[in-house]
């Protein structure tokens, strides 16, 4: 406990002399939302017992080929996970993090491995937002063309209990081919990047101008260590919240064992 606190008001100093946020969050940062965690086959299955019936694994179910071979199974899942994510209210922690942000004079800009757009959501501007394996709130052409377009007309409807899409398939505006989310998924050489590239180039921009920066990371676990990398790479202070992996390596870091919601919240006590 002693460790904790010490972490915690550690924490707290880099966010009181921070001019600015840079957040960067991973699939844990969800959880609080009430939101499924993929990380195991046995918590994917749960939540859609369909593929667990037919033993089909993450990795096949978030892969191009999965549209080609059964666009219905494909759309059920993604076409589910997309109407969960609009009906998803983000929880607390979101506002705080937009709290402290409001307080520095360059604000926050997001760094963020989730596909289901909880940080425009919450209000946070989207112009200051990297989501560098894409948006399930947008889609593209399964056949080449070379556009990207919202998902908002597309009102899925699910058997749940199959995960399968009992309404019409969405389809390219331009050649009336299947469209996919513009997801970058396993084995995915066709994932079309420009919207994620714009982004990047949107966050070089804006940090040429913080001079004291600090990163705040939320459940990013070293599964798929995208979210790692690129806070790693910043060579700025690094505050680490997850209840599992919550180990740093550099001496300026910090590592709170914490959830990401009752990370926060114990913050903001501080910071009061």
């Amino acid at each position: 406990m002693r460790e904790l606190n010490l972490a915690l008001q550690q924490a707290a100093d880099l966010i009181g002399s921070a001019d600015a946020l840079i957040i960067t969050a991973g699939a844990g940062m969800g959880v609080d939302s009430g939101l499924p965690d993929f990380r195991g086959n046995e918590g994917m299955w749960q939540a859609y017992p369909a593929l667990g019936r037919a033993r089909i694994d993450f990795t096949e179910i978030a892969n191009p080929q999965a549209f080609a071979d059964d666009p219905q199974l494909a759309w059920g899942f993604y076409g589910h996970r997309l109407q969960l994510y609009r009906d998803t209210v983000p929880h607390a922690g979101f506002a705080l993090l937009q709290q402290w942000a409001s307080t520095m004079p360059h604000g926050a800009f997001v760094f963020t491995s989730n596909v289901d757009g909880q940080f425009q959501r919450a209000g946070f501007n989207p112009d200051r937002l990297i989501e560098c394996h894409g948006s399930i709130h947008h889609l593209q052409c399964s056949s080449g063309c070379d556009d990207i377009w919202p998902a908002d007309a597309f009102t899925p409807t699910i058997d749940a209990q199959q995960c399968r899409l009992l309404s019409p398939l969405p389809r390219c505006p331009h050649c009336g081919a299947l469209a996919r989310p513009n997801i970058l998924m396993f084995d995915d050489w066709h994932w079309l990047e420009q919207r994620t590239a714009a982004q990047q180039r949107r966050y070089r921009q804006w940090r040429a101008q913080p001079n004291q920066p600090v990163i705040i990371e939320i459940g990013a676990g070293t599964a798929i260590p995208s979210v790692r990398h690129f806070g790693e790479q910043q060579q700025v202070p690094l505050i680490r919240m997850n209840k599992r992996e919550a180990a740093v390596r550099r001496p300026d870091d910090v590592a709170i064992p914490l959830g990401g919601l009752e990370a926060l919240q114990q913050l903001q006590k501080l910071l009061d």
